[in-house]
């Protein structure tokens, strides 16, 4: 299969072009900062490119940038394809479980409704600008993400200096859901949508069993060995990061991966300690 490929730089990428390979797959990279590739010819897409929503504050021109690298490019590259001669096969296009919003303890799945704020208002119209590719019959897959666990990057990356120095914690009250896919599940979810013609529209890419904020401080502490005793207080966040706090950290999201299960999906790390001692060799 030929495949173009978006975002190869990003975590998922990175780790994906070497499945592909091994695979036997061919791959375009393309790059929206340079001239496109030719784009006929291909059997597929895979577009992961997007700004990076958590560095820096959400000023006005950070949040430009983070609708318009996924909303305007996703637009522009489904427009695209779906006006060549031989389009491509399936389109699949990264989303998030932000598009849920925060919802508390209510058990999430594909079906749910859309939440509210930014980071779901990017989520819906990053998946509606798929919609022309969709109505010229190519198959679209919108792999809603959960929080990617990697030691490589990534969030668990950034949280393990301080928990390795004995000073993490949990965030605000420690309630708020989780919904996590380690690295390997995240690239192995990708593979099957390539090759999986059954899986099209919204697909929730999560572990089977998210946890909350507090059982992940634990399960992290636990693995790690460190005590885990200093939390980060909501009013604390909030100060640092303004916005950002609530939509990234405190936000509750407890997502089922209810069409990865339907499919036949199995998940090589499905509980959270099991992951978390593969990815930080434990």
């Amino acid at each position: 299969m030929k495949i173009l490929l978006t975002g190869s730089g990003g975590l998922v990428g990175s780790a994906l072009i070497p499945r592909l390979t091994v695979g036997g797959h061919g791959i375009t990279r393309l790059s929206h900062s340079q001239p496109w590739p030719e784009l006929a010819g291909h059997d597929a897409v895979v577009h992961l490119a997007g700004e990076n929503i958590a560095t820096g504050r959400w000023t006005p021109e950070k949040k430009a940038r983070i609708r318009d690298s996924r909303v305007q490019v996703t637009r522009r590259l489904c427009d695209t394809v779906a006006r060549l001669a031989s389009p491509p096969r399936v389109v699949i296009c990264a989303s998030a479980v932000g598009c849920y919003g925060n919802r508390g303890d209510e058990l999430l799945r594909e079906e749910s409704a859309p939440g509210t704020g930014f980071l779901a208002e990017v989520c819906r119209d990053w998946e509606a600008a798929t919609k022309p590719a969709a109505d010229a019959g190519i198959r679209v897959v919108n792999l809603r993400f959960g929080v990617i666990l990697s030691a490589a990057g990534g969030a668990l990356a950034k949280m393990l200096t301080p928990f390795k120095l004995g000073v993490g914690g949990v965030i605000g009250d420690g309630r708020q859901w989780m919904s996590w896919v380690a690295l390997d599940d995240a690239v192995g979810v990708i593979g099957d949508a390539l090759a999986n013609d059954a899986l099209r529209g919204p697909v929730n890419v999560v572990a089977p069993q998210p946890v909350t904020n507090r059982e992940f401080t634990t399960a992290l502490g636990r693995v790690l060995r460190r005590p885990t005793m200093f939390p980060a207080p909501a009013f604390a966040l909030r100060l640092a990061l303004g916005e950002m706090a609530d939509a990234l950290l405190l936000s509750s999201q407890r997502v089922e991966p209810a069409k990865l299960v339907a499919s036949g999906y199995r998940f090589r790390f499905p509980e959270l300690e099991g992951a978390l001692r593969h990815l930080l060799k434990r």
